[in-house]
């Protein structure tokens, strides 16, 4: 009996990170955009009464969503030394900020923002594992 099994490939470990990181800011892309769903927010952004009602705090904002975005470039292109560590930093830094967010969103019109935060915090971690698990290269003798 002939058994057809789909080829699967190996991936580097720099076009995991890269994913992981594209998943996570889309997940945050989707969870500010189904935001403007809850009631009275879209009026909070028109009246200037908002969370982000300040230059500074909106340049904050871009600063935290700049960074996940940038690690989609980064994991591909540093090397290894610096591109581990600061998966593993911003990793750790992003689980524990939206951990904190996800929580403190509890209500029945951000169920869809706790649910974004626990994916987003499944997806920082493993982020974190595969930067902490970088695979070492193999002593080759000469």
């Amino acid at each position: 009996m002939k058994v057809n099994k789909l080829e699967d490939f190996k991936f580097n470990i720099k076009i995991k990170l890269s994913a992981l990181w594209t998943s996570v800011t889309l997940c945050y892309l989707y969870g500010d955009y189904f935001e403007l769903y809850v009631p009275k927010k879209v009026g909070g952004l028109v009246s200037g009464v908002n969370m982000l009602d300040s230059p500074l705090k909106l340049f904050i904002a871009s600063l935290l969503l700049a960074i996940p975005a940038v690690m989609v470039f980064l994991s591909i292109v540093l090397k290894p030394s610096l591109n581990r560590w600061l998966n593993i930093v911003f990793g750790i830094f992003f689980t524990i900020f939206v951990a904190l967010v996800g929580v403190s969103s509890i209500s029945p019109w951000r169920a869809f923002y706790v649910f974004l935060a626990i994916i987003e915090v499944l997806i920082t971690s493993t982020i974190v594992a595969y930067a902490w698990n970088w695979p070492r290269r193999k002593n080759q003798s000469l």
